[in-house]
């Protein structure tokens, strides 16, 4: 796209996304995450009545008697938002994408995140991490985000979800809220994610297209893979076939869902035609109980 038009992508999904994030989440977002965030002050020796999970085991050996580790809370917090830009996210119909679902919502998030003076930053990833912006403050990050994930294209086949998730863990040793969004077509990045949700409040957003489950019966058809360019021609009036492709489906879906929970992650699958704003403002009212 050219400039005038990112432009004016850019200043449509700011006005939609803005109002949503003024009128639905600002409040949502604070209420959910503000006061999580804690960072390591000390270490004192344990008395009656402490959290034992919060006993330093190492400290512990080595003084022969418990102590544990006192934390501080921190005045601001991080948010990072991981977001899938392989070309299989580019499905969907003419009115949205998959792509374009999860930039609405990563941009109401940012904006959310805005308003609650938190800093935000960003990784985008396909086969390989291809960008990432540090996390910063401000509505001129915000815009720089969002023209970012509208802008870039992807120079690497695949998904690649735990390469995502691992470059944020080498660059992001503090807490910090996360959003890993993507179509999960990739390899399911399990242990990544498991590692992941220990260190971070994470949650991970799962596009998907009606079409991926159910093709309209028109006779045979050539599908291609949006990731790899393989064509295939199958039969879409054939119920074996329509049967196997809602099963595949629900397989996936289900499989995502499972990994985030067994993981302690949140997980919000939505097909790119949904609202995302009640399943995600549904989200965060669960967070904040």
């Amino acid at each position: 796209m050219d400039a005038l038009e990112l432009l004016q992508k850019v200043r449509r999904i700011e006005i939609k996304t803005r109002r949503l994030s003024d009128q639905l989440f600002s409040g949502e977002y604070q209420s959910s995450f503000k006061g999580r965030g804690m960072s390591f002050a000390e270490v004192r020796p344990y008395q009656n009545g402490d959290d034992v999970r919060s006993i330093d085991w190492n400290v512990t050996a080595r003084k022969r008697s418990p102590y544990i580790k006192v934390f501080e809370e921190e005045r601001e917090l991080t948010l990072f938002l991981v977001i899938d830009i392989s070309k299989s996210t580019r499905y969907g119909s003419a009115r949205r994408s998959k792509g374009d679902l999860l930039t609405e919502i990563a941009a109401t998030l940012a904006f959310s995140a805005m308003g609650n003076n938190d800093k935000i930053g960003l990784i985008l990833f396909a086969g390989q991490v291809e960008k990432v912006i540090p996390p910063k403050k401000g509505k001129s990050h915000v815009m720089r985000i969002i023209k970012t994930i509208l802008e870039h294209e992807p120079q690497h086949e695949g998904t690649r979800v735990d390469l995502a998730l691992e470059h944020l863990l080498r660059i992001q040793k503090r807490h910090s809220i996360v959003f890993v969004m993507s179509d999960f077509m990739g390899e399911l990045p399990e242990r990544a994610l498991k590692i992941a949700a220990k260190r971070f409040d994470l949650c991970a957003i799962h596009a998907y297209n009606d079409r991926e489950q159910h093709l309209p019966k028109v006779g045979l058809v050539p599908v291609v893979d949006a990731e790899s360019g393989a064509l295939q021609w199958f039969q879409s009036g054939s119920k074996k076939f329509q049967q196997a492709l809602q099963t595949r489906h629900l397989k996936h879906k289900a499989q995502v869902a499972d990994l985030a929970n067994r993981a302690g992650a949140g997980c919000i699958a939505l097909s790119d035609q949904d609202d995302f704003v009640p399943p995600l403002l549904q989200f965060l009212k669960s967070k904040g109980r």
